[in-house]
C-alpha cells in the first residue's frame, strides 16, 4: 500500500455530517484531499496545498468530470472515491408524481456512478484504488413506506458490486457502507429516535479511514452499521 500521505482520496458532500467527519479524518491521517462541494458551501476541511477544494454538483452532469480533472490538475492522482453526497425524499408507491423519485435517483445512484466513471483509468493506475459508497441499511432491506430512497440504495449497492467486479484484477476494492440513522442534519426531523442513541459521523468516518488502510487482499464488500439490534438477512 501507498503511505498515506502519497495517496488523494476524492470526498463529496464534504461539507457537513458523514463528508465532513471523513474529511477531518482522512486530513489528520495525512492523506491529501480533493473535497467536492456544492456552491456557497464551507469545506470541513480548508484549502491548502493538500487539500484542494472543488464546485462538485451531483445534480449536473458535467460536474463529476470537471471534478476529477481539478483533482488531476492539482495533484497528479487518484486513489480513492469516497461517494457521500445523498439525499432522503419521501417518495412512496402509491405517489403518482416522479419528480421525487427522480431527484433521488439522480443525487444517490447516477451522480456517484459518473464520478467513478470518470475516476476509473486513474484508480486502475493507482493499483491500490479504493471506492467507498456511503450507502444505507435502507439498500438492505425495508422498513417503511419511503420505497423510493430504499430503491435508489438497493442501485447503490449493485454499483458498489459493480466496482468491486470490474476494478478487481487492477487492484480496485470498493466497499459499501451501510449505517442506520447517523447524527447529520437528514435525520435531524427523525422523532422515532431519540438523536442520542443514533451513531455519530466521526465513527462512519472512522470506518472509512479503516477500509481505506486495508491491503488489497483484505478487501470489504460492505459493511453495516447499526445502532440497534434487529435481524438482517
Amino acid at each position: 500500500m501507498l503511505a498515506a500521505g502519497e495517496r488523494v482520496v476524492m470526498i463529496s458532500g464534504a461539507n457537513r455530517g458523514i463528508g465532513a467527519a471523513t474529511a477531518r479524518r482522512l486530513a489528520a491521517g495525512g492523506f491529501r484531499l480533493s473535497l467536492g462541494v456544492r456552491n456557497g458551501k464551507t469545506p470541513a476541511v480548508p484549502a491548502s496545498a493538500r487539500c484542494l477544494v472543488a464546485r462538485y454538483e451531483a445534480r449536473d452532469r458535467e460536474s463529476a468530470k470537471a471534478w476529477v480533472d481539478a483533482t488531476l490538475e492539482r495533484f497528479g492522482r487518484i486513489d480513492a472515491l469516497v461517494n457521500n453526497a445523498g439525499i432522503s425524499r419521501l417518495s412512496t408507491l402509491e405517489d403518482e408524481s416522479e419528480d421525487t423519485l427522480d431527484e433521488m435517483w439522480l443525487v444517490n445512484v447516477k451522480a456517484p456512478l459518473r464520478v467513478i466513471r470518470a475516476a476509473l483509468p486513474h484508480l486502475k493506475k493507482s493499483g491500490v484504488g479504493r471506492v467507498v459508497n456511503v450507502a444505507s441499511l435502507s439498500g438492505k432491506r425495508v422498513k417503511n413506506a419511503n420505497a423510493g430512497y430504499a430503491m435508489t440504495k438497493f442501485a447503490l449497492m449493485a454499483l458498489t458490486h459493480s466496482v468491486r467486479r470490474l476494478g478487481w484484477e487492477h487492484g480496485i476494492r470498493a466497499t459499501a457502507v451501510c449505517p442506520s440513522f447517523v447524527a447529520t442534519d437528514m435525520t435531524a426531523d427523525v422523532q422515532e429516535v431519540d438523536r442520542a442513541e443514533m451513531i455519530p459521523p466521526e465513527e462512519i468516518a472512522e470506518l472509512v479511514a479503516t477500509v481505506l488502510s486495508l491491503p488489497n487482499n483484505a478487501a470489504v464488500a460492505e459493511l453495516l452499521v447499526n445502532m440497534r439490534h434487529e435481524d438482517m438477512v
